[in-house]
């Protein structure tokens, strides 16, 4: 039943909550600082804890609250929320403009003319209205909305007109934009409007609904099929600090493991010894970098999680250590299912601890996955995840790396799990119509805290499945995509809403997990996803060969030339992973983010900025050797052939087989490493600056690459601060912080420019080359410098 609330009786305020007594509920509103507040109403549980939001992040902090004839107004410095009968609530800046308002009418979805019987006999899959909900709210449309987020969902950057599902879903059909559900719940959703924006995250578990005016113009929706009223509203005005708000709430990408950012490498599967070595031997000998192999579920024994097949991988403790020596780091899958065999340790520890999910009755609950028949671990139970997570140990002492956590939707083959299955949830049982959302999240969250216990480094965790919050334990990928124009297309939205989503470390299935993919399609993949931080090619049984060396030589040779420039790069993707833990912003970003007034960037499906300083505007479609590409509000250089370009216009590119549009913003410094085949090969004593010329500065992030030991203020930090006059440019190299004793022995300055016909290293005339349309210049060290560049 809807809840009818009635008119306001009275208010009281307690710290930061400020209670509404309506006639028939009552809702708390509380502030947690000024651009944000939420409110709650304990439809099913008035001490709901949040899985998603797991610190304090209430601020103490004054605001107003004003008793008005018929509303009540809660006031911060940025925002207020106007509270009216019937709880309607509506937000208004500072200035009292209207944000976001309840919508006053009823639902009325537009008329679908169909005889279903009939449609439904040929076949056909009909698109049916979302049923009232007993959790509803709805918001007015003005028109000018925009909407993104939600995660990795199907479809275009910009979701108006669209809607979604959330409930996490194994769906191994080739995903097309008409999909409503896919493995990942984010119910986080951003709305760009002319002159602001703002975002709402519902934090309500059950399975729920996004509807961006796909029903009905005049509103948008979100509801679920059960537990509390519960939803953040977070102002920006700008979409970057909606952004930074939302991941103060649920928390930041962490720093991982340096080599987690390099060239990885997985089937389904490298099923024995012989068949990883291979792989590992091509890599090396074809010098195509590669950080990592990983195994898919034919290493097990017999599908049984934590355990290996010793006659397909007879020492894998050896292998994993020769692995090593060369250069690689393994990844292991583990799926949540636990094969029900009574001379299997995992199952028999399980059911004797009581770490199971139940049916009704209380008995133990099984389904088939991989293994055959399987019972599922109960991730609400503390002392399950502390279990699931020391079980791990086991490939630690094997020297595993990382772990790949699949399947966990959780996925079953014998029907879906029943919503009445049973979970302990500390105390508090909760039932799977309310933990499903969550399961993949908390499994995330047991390896993760399994790993560091164990390992005292940076855990390496990748999942499919996942909730709101889950990236502080774990990178994610987009799940089975299909190897398809289409899904490369679509692979670039759904990384741009992953990352403003909270999700900055995501990548897909390089080259598509199913079906056959070309040589076209697979260079065209590894050019697209260059900057994605999880950066991993992976293909299913049955399909051909996708590795580099897979087609041709020509094909070989250009996909070596895009993944050599992945490892040049690499400092410049850290430097903005560590970015991602500070402040939220993702690597990967759609270009509203940047140039939030400027309407050409709302709907560009196919181009995205990595930072602020590069533009990459991939060619997506079979057979396109031509790009069309938007510029937008700053001056930009085309990384391959130095032409400059004035900004705010659509330019067409050449863009062969062998090259990606990729634009440099002038004043911009990228820091790059020497190429390697793995990261680590060398010891990296040398910063190269690539600079293109103008006024900018830049921030460079330097630490072990793989402890914790820089939040304890073991790392460096370098800031470059670059000037254009008349008759010069100047480039200060300080040193802004440096407790990490690995300094930078030698500074390579690479300055895209042949107008330069002296150049002063502290006040000294220096020695320099020129090399194509550039200068270099050697430095022996990066210390408190200043260069000048004399035109």
């Amino acid at each position: 039943m809807i809840v009818l609330f009635g008119k306001i009786k009275d208010y009281k305020k307690i710290k930061n909550k400020v209670e509404v007594e309506f006639e028939n509920k009552k809702v708390n509103i509380v502030v947690i600082n000024d651009y944000i507040v939420n409110v709650f109403v304990p439809m099913k549980d008035a001490n709901y804890n949040s899985y998603a939001i797991e610190n304090d992040n209430v601020n103490k902090m004054k605001f107003e609250v004003i008793n008005k004839e018929k509303k009540i107004i809660v006031k911060t410095e940025q925002i207020s929320a106007h509270i009216y009968d019937n709880c309607k609530i509506d937000f208004y800046n500072k200035n009292n403009q209207i944000i976001c308002k309840d919508y006053r009418g009823k639902r009325e979805p537009f008329i679908r003319r169909t005889d279903n019987a009939i449609v439904e006999e040929e076949g056909q899959k009909l698109t049916k209205d979302i049923k009232k909900q007993p959790v509803e709210i709805m918001k007015e449309n003005f028109g000018d909305e925009k909407f993104y987020g939600l995660g990795d969902k199907t479809g275009h950057l910009n979701k108006k007109n669209y809607r979604y599902e959330m409930w996490n879903t194994d769906d191994p059909t080739p995903h097309v934009e008409s999909f409503e559900t896919l493995y990942k719940t984010i119910p986080f959703l951003i709305t760009l409007r002319d002159q602001f924006s703002y975002g709402l995250f519902f934090d309500n578990t059950y399975r729920s609904f996004f509807d961006m005016g796909k029903e009905n113009t005049n509103y948008f929706y979100y509801g679920a099929e059960g537990g509390d009223i519960n939803y953040y509203f977070i102002y920006g005005p700008e979409v970057k600090n909606v952004i930074k708000n939302y991941n103060k709430l649920t928390g930041t990408t962490p720093l991982p493991q340096l080599w987690t950012l390099g060239h990885q490498q997985s089937r389904f599967s490298y099923d024995s010894e012989k068949r990883v070595r291979e792989i590992a031997e091509k890599f090396r000998e074809k010098e195509i970098p590669c950080d990592a192999i990983h195994l898919d579920i034919d290493y097990m024994d017999g599908y049984r999680i934590f355990t290996w097949d010793k006659k397909k991988f007879p020492n894998l403790k050896k292998l994993v250590n020769e692995l090593h020596e060369d250069g690689f780091k393994v990844v292991t899958i583990i799926d949540p299912g636990i094969k029900k065999d009574s001379g299997y340790k995992i199952f028999n520890d399980c059911l004797e601890n009581g770490y199971y999910i139940t049916d009704k009755d209380g008995i133990p609950y099984v389904n088939e996955v991989w293994p055959g028949e399987c019972i599922y671990p109960d991730f609400t139970n503390s002392e399950c995840r502390n279990w699931w997570g020391n079980n791990h140990n086991n490939l630690i002492n094997l020297g595993i790396d990382g772990i790949w956590n699949d399947m966990n939707e959780p996925a079953s083959f014998n029907g879906p799990l029943p919503d009445n299955v049973k979970f302990k949830n500390g105390g508090k049982p909760i039932l799977h119509k309310e933990a499903h959302n969550i399961y993949g999240h908390l499994m995330s969250k047991s390896t993760y805290k399994g790993l560091k216990a164990i390992t005292g480094k940076r855990p390496f965790v990748i999942t499919r499945a996942c909730y709101a919050g889950s990236q502080k334990y774990s990178t994610v990928w987009t799940g089975d995509n299909q190897s398809l124009w289409e899904h490369l297309r679509m692979s670039l939205p759904m990384l741009m809403n992953l990352g403003i989503s909270g999700f900055s470390f995501s990548g897909t299935d390089i080259g598509g997990f199913g079906f056959d993919t070309t040589p076209e399609l697979l260079t065209r993949w590894y050019q697209a996803n260059l900057f994605a931080p999880l950066y991993r090619n992976h293909s299913s049984q049955g399909t051909r060969d996708q590795e580099p060396w897979a087609f041709d030589n020509k094909t070989e040779k250009i996909i070596k030339k895009f993944i050599d420039l992945r490892y040049q790069l690499i400092p410049y993707i850290y430097d903005l992973i560590k970015e991602s833990e500070d402040s939220g912003l993702p690597v990967i970003r759609p270009l509203f983010l940047q140039y939030q007034d400027d309407q050409n960037t709302y709907n560009l499906n196919d181009q995205y900025l990595v930072g602020e300083n590069i533009l990459m505007a991939p060619v997506v479609s079979q057979g396109e050797k031509n790009k069309k590409v938007y510029l937008p509000d700053d001056e930009w250089i085309d990384y391959w052939t130095g032409e400059e370009y004035n900004s705010k216009q659509f330019i067409i590119k050449n863009a062969p087989i062998d090259i990606v549009p990729m634009y440099i913003k002038k004043g911009s410094i990228i820091p790059n490493y020497k190429k390697q085949n793995f990261i680590g090969e060398n010891q990296i004593d040398n910063i190269i600056l690539d600079i293109y010329p103008g006024n900018g500065e830049y921030m460079h992030y330097q630490d072990d690459g793989e402890t914790f030991n820089y939040k304890d203020g073991e790392y460096n930090l370098y800031k470059f601060v670059q000037k254009e006059y008349l008759d010069r440019f100047e480039l200060d190299l300080v040193v802004e912080y440096q407790k990490y004793e690995k300094v930078y022995k030698k500074t390579t300055l690479i300055f895209n420019s042949l107008n330069i016909n002296k150049i002063e290293v502290n006040g000294k005339e220096v020695e320099y080359t020129f090399k194509k349309n550039s200068v270099f210049l050697a430095l022996n060290s990066i210390k408190e410098e200043k260069i000048v560049f004399y035109k």
